[in-house]
């Protein structure tokens, strides 16, 4: 958001203008480490979860441990090569 500013209000120049960020509540609340929890998908089938860094084990409280509860994009991603690995380690079906 853009505000022009006068002298009255204390600019030094009539045309200057400031920004001011937007800081979307969605992304406040993905990054809340306060209302997370680590993803028990991940800490059953991952040999590795515990050395995976702090925030890319944590999934929202709020939601299924599901790869997009994930806090960050490198957690996500684990997570989907967990559910892939899984996927393509089954026995493919018979179509009888």
């Amino acid at each position: 958001m853009t505000l022009p500013h006068n002298r009255a209000n204390g600019a030094r120049h009539p045309q200057e203008t400031f920004f001011v960020e937007h800081i979307n509540s969605v992304v406040v609340t993905r990054f809340d480490t306060r209302s997370s929890r680590p993803c028990e998908f991940c800490r059953e089938l991952d040999p590795h979860f515990p050395q995976r860094r702090p925030l890319d084990q944590m999934v929202a409280t709020s939601r299924k441990a599901i790869a997009s509860a994930h806090l960050t994009e490198d957690g996500y991603v684990r997570h989907r090569m967990l559910e892939l690995r899984r996927i393509t380690s089954n026995a493919p079906l018979t179509a009888a």
